[in-house]
């Protein structure tokens, strides 16, 4: 399997969970929390398959050398990486088990679902601003096996 079939698979196991963890699960919080789980996984994965090109982009944005639509996408990614990392942290401290105190369970309830719909939204602009690519690699792939 190629890098790239990885990297695709990646995305729409990722793609699938976040839709899942935005159903709401009032019946079944302990759902939620897999799904959050699951998708943290698949968010490390997708940074791990992509590091060499954080790492240049990164280089590139500091010195001043990166395009106007590759610091476009790097800093949608880097917000979306702040307001997941953000998410994911208080979507765990708002499990009720690991807190004493209700208040502080509401708040962490509170930051992670902002944070989750803000982290929804820019995931919707990493989307569009690949969706060129994306097209791409399915017309290939379609192509390929006729």
């Amino acid at each position: 399997m190629t890098v790239k079939a990885k990297k695709i698979i990646v995305d729409m196991g990722m793609a699938i969970f976040i839709v899942l963890s935005f159903i709401r699960w009032e019946g079944n919080p302990l759902f939620h929390i897999i799904v959050g789980t699951v998708c943290t996984a698949f968010l490390i994965l997708h940074i791990l398959l992509h590091r060499k090109w954080l790492v240049a982009q990164t280089k590139k944005f500091f010195r001043g050398k990166a395009s106007i639509k590759v610091t476009r996408l790097y800093v949608i990614d880097m917000l979306l990486l702040v307001a997941w990392s953000i998410s994911i942290m208080t979507g765990f401290l708002a499990i009720q088990p690991y807190l004493i105190e209700s208040e502080s369970v509401l708040w962490f309830g509170r930051i992670h679902g902002l944070t989750a719909r803000l982290g929804a939204v820019l995931v919707i602009a990493h989307f569009l601003q690949h969706l060129k690519q994306i097209r791409s690699y399915f017309r290939s792939s379609a192509k390929a096996s006729q």
